[in-house]
């Protein structure tokens, strides 16, 4: 959660764990994993909001990059290939899109983004 100097809340993101059905994602990135039939472990960022009063000022970046690490962070921990997205309308979908999130061809707005790419965003930002 972001809060800004007068306590009021600027934005904030849940993380849960969830799975990847193998038929979900593009083919040539689906051979490279086993064939769970319970899917394939993700990271779910369910929640990500910024307050109005608080768009354009990279407030939804910072938070995004904070839930970045953190699925990176605990990633051994809780065995998450992936994080996984779902952008509510075309802004978010082209927000998510920005920072390399791949759609789904089952759902173009459920998106993906491997954890090896994750690992490369946040090596970037030291």
């Amino acid at each position: 959660m972001l809060v800004d100097s007068d306590t009021r809340i600027a934005g904030y993101y849940s993380l849960s764990s969830a799975r990847i059905d193998i038929g979900e994602m593009p083919a040539d990135l689906a051979r490279k994993f086993p064939k769970y039939s319970e899917g394939i472990p993700a990271t779910l960022i369910g929640r990500l909001a910024v307050d109005a009063a608080y768009l354009g000022k990279g407030w939804g970046k910072r938070l995004l990059m904070n839930a970045l690490q953190t699925a990176h962070k605990t990633a051994g921990q809780v065995a998450s290939a992936f994080v996984i997205v779902r952008a509510i309308d075309d802004e978010a979908f082209k927000f998510y899109a920005r920072y390399g999130f791949i759609a789904m061809p089952s759902d173009p707005r459920r998106l993906f983004l491997p954890m090896s790419t994750i690992a490369k965003l946040v090596q970037s930002r030291g």
